[in-house]
């Protein structure tokens, strides 16, 4: 069969599992099977396709109507320009978490701290812009911690970062002038409501800390202002409507000049906070 004549068929199979980019979907998946980047599939679809390609291709496409994410089925998510291997241990990494790094980005830092790094996106991404800083990365979850390591050595960033378990700041050390988090923020009553890709394929453990969707923040207010230089910055991804509980658990914690900043879609999705002291750009 030519690769033409298998997305033809795919778009519809997907329409009708109820995926809403079907055609977009099928074609990066037509993509993977084949082994090339989805850049160059125009220039395939008049190929044949191998049986092994055929039954890859079918087997991606069933488990994409199976609700599973597609950088899970493919194993991988362009993020800030860059590819990052991701797994059923991850969160998917999304656009909008972009605007933290491009937050972080805005002002110089040699040492920085990401609490609950997943692929390592946050702080790969920290690192690659900024050539003289060094970073670690801690989570809970070891298979978590592998997917990190293995995105940072496809970076060659090993120099640079390292990783280390911890539950949030328990087993951090030393002082850092920049901390960063993407924390689990969802509500318990807000579960059911997720995306089938959400809800039943990334780990739960880091979509909910369970209750308010706020126990994170908490425990990063209180163990990150011991851990920040004077003048250091901390920024922690949101939910929508939690910008005004988190800065008043960073405020209460001490930190100054407490900003909520929306992403691309005009949402409020990062709140900046900063600890007294240092001088006016925050370097330590």
């Amino acid at each position: 069969m030519r690769a033409q004549d298998a997305l033809r068929l795919a778009v519809p199979r997907l329409q009708e599992a109820g995926i809403e980019d079907g055609a977009r979907d099928a074609r990066v998946l037509l993509a993977h099977a084949l082994g090339i980047g989805h850049d160059r599939l125009t220039l395939k679809l008049q190929d044949e396709m191998t049986s092994p390609q055929e039954a890859l291709y079918d087997e991606a496409l069933t488990a994409r109507m199976a609700r599973q994410p597609v950088a899970q089925i493919i194993g991988r998510r362009l993020f800030w320009g860059l590819s990052f291997r991701v797994t059923r241990d991850t969160l998917d990494p999304r656009p909008e978490t972009e605007t933290l790094v491009a937050e972080a980005l805005k002002e110089p830092f040699l040492k920085v701290l990401d609490l609950g790094t997943g692929t390592g996106c946050i702080l790969l991404s920290c690192l690659k812009d900024m050539p003289m800083a060094r970073g670690l990365g801690t989570d809970i979850s070891d298979a978590a911690l592998q997917v990190a390591i293995g995105n940072t050595r496809d970076l060659g960033l090993e120099a640079r970062a390292r990783f280390r378990k911890s539950d949030w700041l328990d087993k951090v050390t030393g002082a850092y002038d920049l901390i960063v988090s993407n924390p689990p923020y969802i509500a318990t009553e807000e579960m059911p409501q997720l995306a089938p890709e959400v809800r039943d394929w990334e780990p739960h453990q880091a979509l909910t800390p369970g209750g308010d969707g706020l126990d994170a923040y908490r425990a990063i207010a209180r163990g990150a202002p011991a851990r920040l230089m004077p003048g250091g910055r901390l920024l922690v991804e949101i939910g929508p409507t939690q910008g005004v509980a988190v800065s008043a658990l960073l405020r209460a914690a001490g930190l100054e000049d407490i900003r909520v900043l929306p992403d691309m879609d005009g949402r409020d999705r990062v709140v900046a906070a900063r600890k007294p002291g240092g001088d006016s750009c925050g370097c330590a």
